[in-house]
Formats: structure tokens, C-alpha cells, sequence
């Protein structure tokens, strides 16, 4: 029976993500199945969860999809493993709103009933640390927090200050104390981390980080924390018969694509089909496409210059093919993109604006959408959630340009958005398709409709 452990932090930034990796290496170095999670609306951690454990990461965000879909998406994708590591957010508390868990890691750790493994930077603090713990412990009597791993430490004299001052403070123990060392910092750039597959996780890094996991943490007692994870699987979505053969753009410029959106489209019948902007000659015979997000910005240069690839998308939206682009597609799909530099570059020209890096300003947050128009994805009347994260500029777009959304966000005015030309849906927002299935259910049918008129 597999067991699981969500492992949180005290605040961003503190080693979440490279101490799950190290911990997912360490585990598989033992011979167990190991499956991640990661919380929250992230597409850059789940890469690397991937890339170390050989299996899909999938996303679970409370505000988005809610409790039943966390807790299925759990029991489907760990039926067969030993242990799950689920990736907090943030930090441990931190979600959609100040006076509510919701959409944060205490939120699915308390739906999954999994104890939690509290990160904490301990780099400037020795019995501080203690009192931060005992904050975490006492914040919410129903979160677990069992295990704490202190990072960055300076030596051992440091770690016996922290343990010291936890042995006779804090309920939960101290498993771990990880010293200091530059060498397994993931590189960041504007929007997180470098991504995995631009191969920053080396086969040496990630020795390194096993081994120092290894030396540093008691896997042993961490195992034993773990709690069981009731049986009885949910059915993986069963892929359907072919209707249509739809183009996944996916490569260092697209990559940002919540794994369970694909899962639904191929359930509702579409073969995905994955391609490079990049690198491809031409665009493939398929009967739509869907343009993820990603940093298009870096390789703005790269992209204009595929001219055939570009002409050929411009070609088929044109001629009525069903397009989806979020973030990153609709940079792509617009007019031009000025990168950082002030260089411009044209682009697809579907949408008639440019869009600009230049004096970049992040936009960040989840958002509700709801529809005012039919689209590919839906008609008039769907809702969905999903988030914004991107810090480039989209400059004005012509009012002719219908928009087919209404889009709220937490803090912020409800406004238009989903720009719709034709039949290419552009937005910002990346949408969960776990938040409401028929979107996927929707477009394959809108595709298979299309190739259909086509035939």
C-alpha cells in the first residue's frame, strides 16, 4: 500500500523544491515507485518531478478544481506505488486568500490526511528556528506537521544548535538538517526556475543531491511518519475513439501544460500529436492545436525566423482551424513580440497587437472565467479557473477584436479578455481543464467538426 507525505515550507524559496527532488532521487535509489504531486497552479516543478521519478506529475489546486478532483487525482496516479511526495506551495499556509487555506498546502495535506514535512531556511536563526515551528504547529490544530528538515545549515555546530532548541519546543521532529551548498541551487530566471528540459537537472546534480539527502536526512523515520493512503483507486480517464488529431506545441518556447489537461483531451478522443515551433520545418496535419505557455520571449528570434512554420499557422487560422494559445501561445499568435532588448520580432500576426517585455510587470493570480461568447473550448454560459502568470505586455487590441471571456480575479476588477478570431481563442489565463471537463470534451469535438468540413 503506498504511503504519503506532502512536504511544505515556512515561505517560498526556502529549498522545497530541490529537497523533493532530492528525497524522490534517494527514495528511487532504494527501489521504490515514487509518484509527486505538486500543489498550487505551478508548471515548472512538476518538470522536474518528472524527470527524476519517470512518471507524469500532476498538479492538485484546491481553488481551481476543488476536493473531489485532489483527492481522485491522488488515488489514480498512485495506485501503484510505494510513496507519494506531494510539493506544497509557497508557503505552508499560502493559497488563494489571507483568511482561508483555500487553494494552499495545508489545504490538500488536511483533505489527503498526510503528514506534513516542514522545510524550513534555518540559515540566520538557531532558537528562532524553534519558534517558527511552533508557530507552524499551533496555526492550524488540523494540520499534521510531523517531520521538520532545516536547511541550509552552516555546519554541525549549527545543526546541534537546531536541534537543540527543537528537541524541547516542537511536537514534530527534526528528521534533517541539509548544510549549505550553492552547488544544488537550481538556476531562476523572470518566471522561476530554468526549466528541466533545458537540462539544468544533470545526472551529476542530481547525484549530489541524493547523496547529500542520504547523509542529511533519516529516510528511514520519514518513511515511518508517512501515513497510509486508503486503497481503492479512481479509473484513469479511458482515452476514447480517435475523432480528431490535435498539434501540442512542445519544446523550450511551450512547455507549461497541466498534465491532466492532456489526459482529457485524449479521454475525449484526441490523438495528441507534439511538435516544435522551434525546430519543425512546417506545422503538422493536424485538425487543431493547442499552444501551451512557456518563454517564447527567449526564443523570439528562433521563432520568427521558422518562417514556414509561421506562414503555415497563419494559413490554417485562416482557413478556420480550431486554436487554442494561453500565456505564451498568444505571444506566439500575435503580431509581434519585443523582447527584453526592444528588439521586435514578427510573429504569427493572428491577434493585431504586439506584445512587449520591455519594463516588464508581473501579472500573477488565479482567475474565473466565464464565457460570453462560443468558442472552441465552449459556448456562451461555461465557466472555469484557472491562473495568470506571465510578466510581458500585450499592447491595444482593436476593439473589433471580440472578446469572449469575462475574467475575475482575486483582487482585481472583473474585465474582458479571450480574445476570438475566428476560430483561435487567445488568453492569458491558463486553464485547468480539471476544473471543468467539458472544455476538453468540447474542443476535440470542434476539431473533429473542422476536419470533418475539411475532408
Amino acid at each position: 500500500m503506498a504511503r504519503i507525505l506532502v512536504v511544505a515550507g515556512t515561505a517560498s524559496g526556502v529549498g522545497k523544491t530541490t529537497i523533493t527532488l532530492g528525497l524522490l532521487e534517494a527514495f528511487r535509489r532504494r527501489g521504490l515507485v515514487v509518484q509527486a504531486f505538486k500543489v498550487g497552479p505551478d508548471f515548472i516543478d512538476p518538470g522536474f518531478h518528472e524527470l527524476v521519478s519517470g512518471r507524469p506529475s500532476y498538479s492538485l489546486d484546491g481553488w481551481m478544481c476543488g476536493r473531489d478532483h485532489v483527492r481522485a487525482t491522488v488515488a489514480r496516479h498512485a495506485a501503484d506505488v510505494d510513496l507519494v511526495l506531494v510539493e506544497g506551495v509557497m508557503g505552508c499556509f499560502d493559497g488563494a486568500d489571507p483568511t482561508s487555506d483555500d487553494g494552499s498546502t495545508a489545504q490538500v495535506a488536511k483533505w489527503l490526511h498526510a503528514p506534513v514535512v516542514l522545510v524550513i531556511d534555518a540559515s540566520a536563526q538557531a532558537r528562532s528556528s524553534a519558534a517558527v515551528v511552533r508557530g507552524f504547529e499551533s496555526f492550524d490544530p488540523d494540520l499534521g506537521v510531523a517531520a521538520i528538515i532545516a536547511n541550509r545549515l552552516g555546519g554541525e555546530a549549527h545543526a546541534r544548535l537546531i536541534r537543540e532548541a527543537m528537541r524541547g519546543s516542537c511536537r514534530a521532529e527534526l528528521v534533517g538538517g541539509i548544510p549549505r551548498d550553492p552547488a544544488l541551487e537550481l538556476p531562476e530566471r523572470h518566471l522561476g526556475l530554468v526549466t528541466a528540459i533545458e537540462g539544468v537537472l544533470t545526472g551529476e546534480r542530481r547525484e549530489r543531491l541524493a547523496t547529500t539527502i542520504e547523509r542529511s536526512v533519516d529516510l528511514d523515520r520519514l518513511l515511518a511518519i508517512a501515513s497510509p493512503l486508503p486503497s481503492g483507486g479512481v479509473a484513469a480517464p479511458i482515452e476514447g475513439a480517435l475523432r480528431a488529431r490535435i498539434g501540442v506545441a512542445h519544446d523550450a518556447a511551450f512547455q507549461f501544460y497541466y498534465r491532466e489537461n492532456l489526459d482529457l483531451l485524449r479521454a475525449a478522443g484526441a490523438e495528441i500529436v507534439f511538435w516544435s515551433p522551434l525546430a519543425d520545418r512546417d506545422a503538422p496535419d493536424v485538425a487543431g492545436f493547442y499552444f501551451g505557455g512557456g518563454y517564447p520571449e527567449i526564443h523570439a528570434r528562433a521563432l520568427a525566423e521558422n518562417v514556414g512554420v509561421v506562414k503555415a499557422l497563419a494559413d490554417r487560422a485562416g482557413a478556420g482551424t480550431p486554436i487554442y494559445a494561453e500565456c505564451g501561445g498568444l505571444m506566439y499568435l500575435a503580431a509581434g513580440l519585443e523582447d527584453a532588448d526592444g528588439m521586435l520580432h514578427s510573429m504569427v500576426g493572428v491577434l493585431p497587437a504586439a506584445v512587449s517585455m520591455r519594463s516588464p510587470r508581473l501579472t500573477l493570480g488565479y482567475s474565473e472565467v466565464r464565457f460570453v461568447a462560443d468558442t472552441p473550448l465552449g459556448a456562451a454560459g461555461t465557466t472555469a479557473r484557472g491562473h495568470e502568470f506571465h510578466c510581458s505586455t500585450l499592447g491595444e487590441v482593436s476593439p473589433q477584436v471580440k472578446r469572449a471571456y469575462r475574467v475575475r480575479g482575486r483582487g482585481r476588477d472583473e474585465h474582458a479578455e479571450g480574445f476570438l478570431i475566428g476560430r483561435t481563442l487567445l488568453s492569458y489565463v491558463h486553464l485547468h481543464f480539471g476544473s471543468n471537463p467539458a472544455l476538453a470534451v468540447n474542443f476535440v469535438a470542434a476539431c473533429a467538426a473542422a476536419s470533418e468540413r475539411t475532408c
